[in-house]
């Protein structure tokens, strides 16, 4: 049985299987919060307000190296190089795109996360986003992915493994210290690279905590955005956080029949259930609820479409953000741009805030959809069976997993 197939049968659960669980590193101090490092501090025999100096260095000052801590006395600094570490991926590779947009393939340490025996480290990929006055970091939040979305190169992977709070900070902390001669003066950060971070919810909010503290990483919460396939009881446990980011929904489909067809998560959360959560979800005063959909040329990008989702938006405070789909080996094709337009049209006419989302890094397989551990810097073609982008022939409609018709 492929290790696709194996993980998908976890997608709909809210714990994995402990060989799955990630599990930081004895003296590894990456991850920890700041009531931890104090108390860390205390048990080695330090003044206890020592650990939130150690917590600011770290997260406020991206100090990733004892000895430039230089808020702690000399001395300490030297033991914690001695007793303990801050557990960073490698760098395996970095793509640039021609937008310069740059994608980071990163190898996690053996010691962050339980790996099966004989197997290589996990690697999970970041994507870093400039645009004028701000950038925006994509990270994963697993190595791979088990909810297995069709139209998603990362479901090609299966889910390998959670990733630990560490982790999934450490993929901010590398992007903004590469990118550090040229940053600007807003950060935001996404949650959409691969997995999906209601699967791993425990490492996800503590990471989250850190990024949001004032004390630590300092980001707004409306700089800050993690995506979800639908788990609704994520959403239900995520509506009760006092910390929390900004939400968004992978929608990509307006009937339950669609959405089976490229999201078997829909099956074990359906629209009812899953816009049920959305109507309850808490939304602070400046916030909306945020609709992803992936457009897939002949499938799911005809006027009638957007009108349902119209209609299943009704009554929601919320803005949808379209994405037509971008190529990879997988048996899809983009929509037109004039299927794009109408789309949008239709929505914006039934009053639905709505925008088109231009693909970055597109060139060097960083792009939504792309994320499949990729060696290659140029884009990923397109299997020899998928038609060339433009309207279906015939304008006849098929299910995703049926061969494209030739062009």
């Amino acid at each position: 049985m492929s290790r696709r197939i194996e993980n998908s049968r976890h997608a709909g659960s809210q714990t994995f299987n402990p060989e799955l669980q990630p599990a930081a590193a004895k003296g590894d101090l990456l991850g920890r919060s700041c009531d931890d490092l104090r108390a860390l501090m205390a048990e080695i025999g330090e003044r206890a307000y020592r650990g939130s100096q150690l917590y600011h260095a770290l997260y406020a000052e991206r100090r990733l190296a004892f000895a430039s801590m230089s808020n702690l006395p000399a001395a300490l600094r030297q033991r914690l190089a001695n007793d303990f570490r801050i557990g960073m991926p490698n760098v395996s590779q970095r793509f640039r795109s021609s937008d310069a947009s740059v994608r980071y393939l990163l190898t996690l340490a053996d010691a962050n996360g339980a790996q099966r025996t004989g197997e290589a480290p996990a690697r999970v990929e970041a994507v870093f986003m400039p645009s004028d006055g701000r950038q925006t970091i994509c990270i994963s939040t697993q190595a791979g992915c088990a909810v297995d979305c069709h139209f998603c190169l990362t479901a090609q992977l299966g889910l390998v493994r959670n990733l630990a709070s560490g982790e999934i900070l450490a993929q901010v902390l590398i992007a903004l210290e590469d990118q550090r001669q040229s940053l600007a003066p807003r950060t935001n950060v996404v949650l959409m690279g691969q997995g999906e971070p209601l699967l791993n919810y425990e490492p996800v909010m503590a990471a989250l905590c850190i990024m949001l503290d004032p004390n630590g990483m300092a980001l707004a919460p409306r700089h800050v955005t993690l995506s979800t396939s639908g788990i609704v009881p994520g959403i239900e446990r995520l509506a009760q956080e006092k910390v929390r980011p900004k939400l968004a929904i992978s929608l990509n489909a307006s009937t339950d029949e669609e959405r089976d067809a490229i999201m078997p998560i829909n099956r074990k959360y359906p629209l009812e259930a899953l816009l049920a959560a959305c109507q309850k979800y808490p939304l602070r005063p400046w916030e909306r609820l945020t609709f992803e959909y992936v457009l897939l040329g002949g499938f799911n990008d005809a006027p009638e479409d957007a009108r349902r989702v119209a209609r299943l938006l009704a009554g929601l405070r919320a803005k949808v953000n379209l994405i037509p789909w971008n190529p990879g080996e997988l048996p899809y094709r983009p929509p037109s741009a004039e299927q794009v337009n109408e789309f949008r049209d239709v929505l914006a006419a039934k009053g639905v805030p709505v925008f088109v989302r231009n693909s970055r890094g597109q060139d060097v397989c960083a792009a939504c959809g792309q994320l499949g551990l990729s060696e290659a810097g140029s884009l990923v073609p397109t299997i020899a069976s998928a038609p060339p982008p433009g309207p279906p022939p015939q304008q006849t409609r098929r299910m995703p997993g049926t061969p494209a018709e030739p062009a």
